[in-house]
């Protein structure tokens, strides 16, 4: 019996299921311990901070890296 497209189709969707279910739980931890990792750069430094470190204050205050002051981190970290 030949595979048709509809059948690998489904294939191909019962794949990304699994996967996405796998990958949700790898994610959710890596997303926890670089908050952490985030979290203890702040505390141990000052503006400016390394790049990765302003993406993710960025992110997480959702504005822009260069307008993120003092003020701001310190209501992330209360």
């Amino acid at each position: 019996m030949k595979v048709t497209r509809s059948m690998f189709m489904r294939y191909r969707r019962e794949d990304a299921i699994k996967t996405k279910s796998v990958n949700s739980v790898r994610k959710a931890a890596e997303r926890t311990r670089r908050d952490a990792r985030m979290m203890e750069q702040i505390k141990g430094g000052s503006l400016p901070y390394a790049p990765a470190v302003m993406s993710w204050l960025s992110r997480k205050l959702d504005k822009p890296a260069s307008k993120v002051t003092e003020a701001d981190i310190k209501t992330l970290s209360a």
